[in-house]
């Protein structure tokens, strides 16, 4: 890598590196060396800026992880336009691409990944999934405010029972991912027990 290249344009170089490793050889191909030979950089660089790898993974899996931020404050924005049933599944849609079930298998399959990131953002829940439970419960809560959802509806039941189906529906990697109705018919199912009015 050139001298005088910033810490962040590295930091982003090795990241996106070691997302296309993931994508293409699964959490038991993502090493030091594959992320540096994907990165086109000498291995020195990447503990040049990481005390070790499972730091690296650690802010890896962090900055993706960010994207759920966005998400949450795009999908909050949203609370009373459109369907509450076409936000849920547009958002779902668009958490359970590809790259979101690479990083699930990554923490799942790297005991000391998981520990790392629970101090970093302590929660019992297994990451990436509990941040998108809250969210979405976060997005139900707004949409009960507005009368969209029933007063009594049970958002804390509703939130992991939806992100759960949503990550069964995409994470059979055998076949296409779910389309759009098909998505929507499961929140639609879901949604059921929480209609507002006379007819729950």
């Amino acid at each position: 890598m050139p001298t005088g290249v910033a810490i962040r344009d590295a930091r982003e170089l090795l990241f996106d590196a070691a997302e296309r490793v993931l994508l293409q050889a699964g959490p038991s191909g993502l090493t030091s060396r594959a992320v540096t030979t994907e990165a086109g950089v000498a291995k020195g660089v990447l503990h040049r800026y990481f005390a070790d790898f499972d730091t690296f993974l650690t802010e890896f899996v962090l900055d993706r992880m960010a994207r759920i931020d966005t998400q949450a404050a795009a999908l909050q924005q949203a609370a009373g336009t459109g369907t509450v049933a076409d936000n849920l599944t547009g958002l779902l849609t668009e958490l359970f691409g590809s790259v979101t079930l690479a990083l699930i298998s990554l923490i799942v399959s790297r005991d000391e990944l998981r520990g790392r990131l629970r101090q970093a953002r302590p929660d019992p829940r297994l990451p990436i999934l509990s941040d998108a439970t809250t969210m979405i419960a976060s997005y139900l809560a707004a949409e009960r405010d507005l009368g969209r959802i029933a007063v009594d509806a049970d958002i804390d039941a509703l939130a992991p029972m939806l992100v759960g189906t949503g990550h069964l529906l995409f994470a059979d990697r055998e076949t296409e991912p779910p389309d759009g109705p098909a998505v929507r018919k499961v929140v639609t199912i879901a949604l059921d027990s929480a209609a507002p009015g006379p007819s729950r």
